[in-house]
C-alpha cells in the first residue's frame, strides 16, 4: 500500500497536496480508510460519490460526517477539471471542451452525439512526444502524463455539463495513451468498474500510433476494449514521412503485434488511416492498404485529415476518398469513412488548446 501511494503521489501534477484519491480502486480506498482509523464502509460511500454520483467535492458527500469531510480535504487531492472554454458546432452539435488541470495545464475533450449513444473522446497526456506530422497535439511536445483521475474527470465533467449519459469512450485525444501505460490501465479499470459508471469495456476504444511492446503487453491484460492503430501509410517509407514512430517499428512488426492482440483477446483491430491529399491517397496506396488489412481481422476507418495551419497538408477531395473506399471494398475489406465532427470548432486534436494558449482567453 505504501509503495502504491508513493507512486500515485509522485506521478501526479506539480503542486499536488496529497494522495490522489480519485485514482484509487475501491479495495485500495478501503485500505486507506482503515489506515486512517475509519470504518471500511466509508470507502464504499466515498467511492459511490466520486464515481457514481460524480461529486465535485468532499462537501457534497452528505452521508459522511462534517469532521471526516474536513479531514479528507486535508489528506487528499480531489481532482476536478475546470472548463475554461466550451465550443458547440452549429453543424452537428459536437461540443469541444478545454479543461484546466490543477497545475494550470490545459487538455481537450470532445463530446459527440450519435444514434447509438453519446461518445466522448478524451486526452491521455498534456501534449504529445510522438511528433505525427499532421497533428496539432505534437507541435509543442510532451508536457506530462495525465493521472487516472484526470482522464476520468474529463468523462465525469462532460456528463455533468451536458446532463447526458456517456455510453462510449475513446482515448484518442491529445497524447499517446500507451506512452502513459500504467495510468491508462488504472483509468480503464475505474471507468468500467461496476461500482462506478460501469461503461462496458466493449464500448471503450484506445488508439495508438504503434508502440509495439505496449500493444503486446495490453493484449495480456484480459481486457475487452477495442484497439485502434493509427497506420496512415501502407509502406514503411510513406509511414515514416508522416509518423516518426515508424522509424522505430516497421509495419511488419505492427502487423505481428496486431495479430497477437487479436489472438489473445478475440477483438478485431481498427486501422485508422488519415487521408492526406497527394500524400497517401492514391490507388496504389489503397491497394497496398487492402493487402495489409486482408491479412488479419481488421476494420479500416478512413479519416479525412483535419488541416492544421502549422502544416501544409490538405484533405483529400470527396471523389478521391470515395474511390479509395470503393477499392478497399472490392477487396472485401470492412471499411468506413469517419463522419467529420466539429469541423467548425477546432475539432482536431490540439487545435483549440493551441489557439487558446496563443491568443489568451479571447481566442
Amino acid at each position: 500500500m505504501d509503495e502504491r501511494k508513493d507512486r500515485i503521489e509522485k506521478e501526479g501534477p506539480k503542486g499536488e497536496r496529497g494522495l490522489d484519491i480519485k485514482s484509487l480502486t475501491l479495495q485500495e480506498l478501503k485500505e486507506e480508510m482503515v489506515s486512517r482509523g475509519e470504518k471500511a464502509f466509508r470507502a464504499k460511500q466515498m467511492y459511490e460519490w466520486m464515481h457514481g454520483k460524480l461529486a465535485r467535492s468532499f462537501a457534497e458527500m452528505t452521508n459522511l460526517s462534517e469532521d471526516l469531510r474536513k479531514k479528507c480535504g486535508e489528506w487528499y487531492e480531489y481532482t476536478c477539471l475546470e472548463p475554461v472554454r466550451i465550443q458547440e458546432s452549429r453543424i452537428d452539435g459536437t461540443k469541444k471542451f478545454l479543461f484546466a488541470l490543477g497545475d494550470g495545464n490545459l487538455v481537450e475533450s470532445v463530446w459527440m452525439k450519435y444514434k447509438h449513444g453519446n461518445s466522448v473522446c478524451i486526452s491521455s497526456q498534456v501534449g504529445c512526444r510522438m511528433g505525427c506530422r499532421f497533428c496539432a497535439s505534437a507541435l509543442d511536445g510532451l508536457e506530462r502524463n495525465l493521472t487516472p483521475s484526470e482522464m476520468l474527470d474529463q468523462v465525469y465533467a462532460i456528463t455533468l455539463l451536458t446532463g447526458e449519459r456517456v455510453s462510449n469512450v475513446v482515448v484518442m485525444g491529445m497524447g499517446e495513451p500507451l506512452d502513459n501505460y500504467e495510468n491508462l490501465l488504472r483509468f480503464l479499470k475505474l471507468l468500467t468498474d461496476e461500482n462506478g459508471l460501469h461503461i462496458s469495456q466493449r464500448n471503450v476504444t484506445v488508439s495508438t500510433c504503434g508502440l509495439v511492446p505496449e500493444m503486446r503487453r495490453l493484449a495480456e491484460e484480459g481486457l475487452q476494449i477495442t484497439l485502434a492503430l493509427s497506420l496512415h501509410g501502407a509502406t514503411d517509407e510513406k509511414r515514416r514521412s508522416l509518423m516518426p514512430i515508424a522509424k522505430r517499428y516497421s509495419i511488419r512488426e505492427l502487423m505481428e503485434a496486431c495479430t497477437y492482440y487479436f489472438e489473445r483477446t478475440g477483438r478485431r483491430i481498427t486501422l485508422e488511416y488519415s487521408l492526406v491529399g497527394g500524400v497517401n491517397d492514391t490507388p496504389e496506396d489503397a491497394r497496398l492498404l487492402g493487402e495489409l488489412a486482408g491479412k488479419g481481422r481488421f476494420h479500416v476507418n478512413l479519416i479525412p485529415v483535419n488541416p492544421v495551419k502549422e502544416r501544409n497538408y490538405v484533405q483529400s477531395g470527396n471523389e478521391k476518398i470515395l474511390a479509395f473506399k470503393n477499392k478497399l471494398e472490392k477487396n472485401q475489406i470492412h471499411v468506413t469513412i469517419r463522419r467529420e465532427m466539429g469541423r467548425d470548432i477546432d475539432g482536431a486534436c490540439g487545435q483549440l488548446r493551441r489557439r487558446y494558449s496563443e491568443g489568451g482567453r479571447h481566442a
